[in-house]
Parts: C-alpha cells; structure tokens; sequence
C-alpha cells in the first residue's frame, strides 16, 4: 500500500548542521538581524543548552538593528540568569533592542570590532484602536522607556537624567563613543584579544 502524503520531516542541510556543531563547540553563538521572539527563542535554548555543558565563557556576536522589546528582554535576562560568563562581540551595528541584550554581559565582557555603531534610543509602538485601548498602549510605552533608560543608566554608569535626554530621539555612536559612554567595554581587531 502506498502512502501518498507528503513527507513533513525536515532535514537540516549538511552545512547548517557542520555550522551549528562547530558554534557549539566554541561555545558561540550569533545573533543577527531584527530581534523578534523567534530569535529570542533560539538564543534562549542555545545559551541554556551551552550552561549546561559546561562553565566555560559563552561568546555572542551580535549585529542586529534591534526589534521586539520584549524579545530583547528575554535574551538580556537569560544572560544574566546562566552560570557561565557571557561574552559580546558587536559587529555591524548594535541597535535598540540588540543594545539592551549586548548590555547583558559585564562590562569588562563587552567587546567591539572597530566598524560598529551603536544606537540607544527611547521605543516606539503603533497604537490602534479605541481612544481607551490606545491610551494604555501609551502608558505601556511610558513604562517601558522608564525601564530602559535605568537599565542603560544602571549597565553603562550614566545618569539616569543623560540616559534620558540621549534617547529622546535616536542616539548613535562610534565604537570610541560608545566606550566613553560605558556601553563598549574594549574595542578589538582580533580574536586573540579576548581575555
């Protein structure tokens, strides 16, 4: 008897798999593009699944033009909660809510190549609806950017007063900048540079 539906597995691509194998190893992990929960999701497991093979430093290269707010939280939140130190790479451009997970790790962890720029700024939504649902939705985003400006504050050293005033509108830095605001902890060129 013959069996005529589809074959639903996925099978992951040779490469994909040599990939994945070999970022575990390094204990590495990459974060690029918009940050939204499926990317949460993945960076989540990956981080649980490498904390418990081992204590060793965790690695994440990160150039994402940020995304989801709350995605952003879950992935800043799981790298404080693991027992192993994370490390972060930015590369490209570190904005929004990728800022708010590459805060996430120590200073002294935070790590930058020398053509990244990074973005703090305060969050946006789309509000629809009625006049009522519309006026929580704005308190939310009140809430949130509260929220974030002391965590920037609280990660990078700076008053809560500049925090504020810098993400009023979008606030970008060079690598130096960045290091002066206590965003960036060392710039490198190479990976022999990190500790």
């Amino acid at each position: 008897m013959q069996n005529d539906t589809p074959d639903q597995t996925v099978v992951e691509p040779p490469v994909s798999r040599f990939m994945d194998e070999k970022l575990f190893k390094s204990r590495s992990i990459t974060i690029f593009g918009e940050i939204d929960e499926k990317i949460a999701r993945s960076v989540t497991e990956k981080l649980l699944a490498l904390a418990a093979d081992g204590d060793s430093p965790i690695t994440i290269y990160i150039s994402s033009p940020g995304g989801h707010v709350e995605s952003g939280d879950v992935v800043y939140d799981m790298i404080k909660f693991i027992k192993p130190e994370v490390r972060v790479i930015g590369t490209g451009w570190v904005a929004s809510a990728a800022t708010t997970i590459y805060l996430a790790a120590k200073k002294e962890n935070r790590y930058s190549l020398p053509n990244t720029r990074f973005l703090v700024h305060q969050p946006s939504g789309g509000s629809r609806g009625r006049a009522s649902d519309i006026a929580i939705q704005a308190e939310q985003i009140i809430k949130m950017r509260e929220r974030i400006n002391k965590l920037i504050a609280d990660e990078t050293g700076q008053s809560l007063e500049r925090v504020i005033k810098d993400t009023d509108r979008d606030h970008w830095m060079t690598v130096a900048e960045a290091i002066d605001y206590g965003i960036v902890g060392k710039q490198i060129t190479s990976v022999a540079e990190l500790n």
